[in-house]
């Protein structure tokens, strides 16, 4: 469904070739998918209804050639701000899934007058002891990634040679489980935040959220009910509905009531 309201467009930043795909109208929101690469969602579609959403294939993901030079995530922000400015976006929603979302934190940190609102879907920058990747088969990575995936259908796992080619990348860039320079700078980005964790996820403790509560100075923490890692694909309109009213409202944002959320 999404595919179809987006349409694909390059820019050339920072020496790379960056794949993006565009829909809609209104405030920019810049989407940095995680570490299994770009893929639209339902949750796009929705999302673009009310925003214009550019969701970048960040370099050595998807089919770009594989990124030997980027050696840190502060490295991979600085590149992904300098492709935002060459769409001639001065100011926009940044938003950031899993491994997207350290990313994202760290081009907020970077660009501060730039970035108006954060959103962090199951954001990756701060992890339990001893997290790790998805890997296995892949039934066993749906399992991982997904509440329940017998009800998803064909949903693409990315493929053998592309996951192979880029985990180099994402082992490069993760950083320890608990990075201590990126948690000292957090206190400092006044940019409002949203953080959301599928109360069912098995990859990052949901319970970490409450580190960025605690960090950030600007920050609100939702729970999605019956969704695991991937809270866009498993609940897209809870997805999409909280994370509208937040960009919308800012400070006034109140969580619904509704049985799609629970707010801490």
């Amino acid at each position: 469904m999404a595919e179809t309201a987006f349409s694909e467009g390059y820019v050339e930043a920072d020496g790379f070739r960056i794949r993006y795909m565009e829909g809609g109208r209104g405030t920019p929101l810049v989407h940095l998918h995680g570490a299994g690469g770009l893929r639209l969602t339902p949750a796009h579609d929705l999302l673009r209804r009310h925003f214009r959403v550019v969701a970048f294939e960040m370099p050595g993901f998807g089919q770009s050639p594989e990124n030997h030079r980027t050696a840190s995530m502060p490295e991979l922000a600085s590149t992904m701000a300098q492709a935002i400015k060459r769409l001639d976006l001065d100011t926009f929603n940044l938003m950031g899934t899993s491994f997207g979302g350290k990313t994202a934190l760290w081009l907020a940190l970077q660009e501060p007058e730039s970035v108006l609102a954060l959103v962090l879907e199951a954001p990756a920058a701060i992890r339990q002891a001893g997290a790790r990747s998805p890997s296995g088969s892949p039934e066993e990575i749906r399992r991982l990634l997904y509440a329940h995936p017998e009800r998803l259908g064909s949903v693409p796992l990315p493929d053998p040679a592309v996951w192979a080619k880029t985990q180099p990348l994402v082992q490069r860039l993760r950083g320890p489980d608990r990075d201590a320079d990126l948690e000292d700078r957090l206190q400092e980005l006044p940019t409002p935040t949203l953080v959301l964790f599928g109360t069912l996820d098995r990859v990052i403790a949901p319970e970490m959220g409450r580190v960025y509560r605690e960090l950030l100075p600007s920050c609100h923490l939702v729970f999605v009910y019956d969704a695991a890692h991937a809270i866009s694909t498993d609940r897209p309109e809870a997805f999409a509905e909280v994370v509208t009213d937040f960009l919308e409202r800012r400070e006034a944002f109140v969580i619904s009531r509704a049985e799609t959320v629970i707010h801490p």
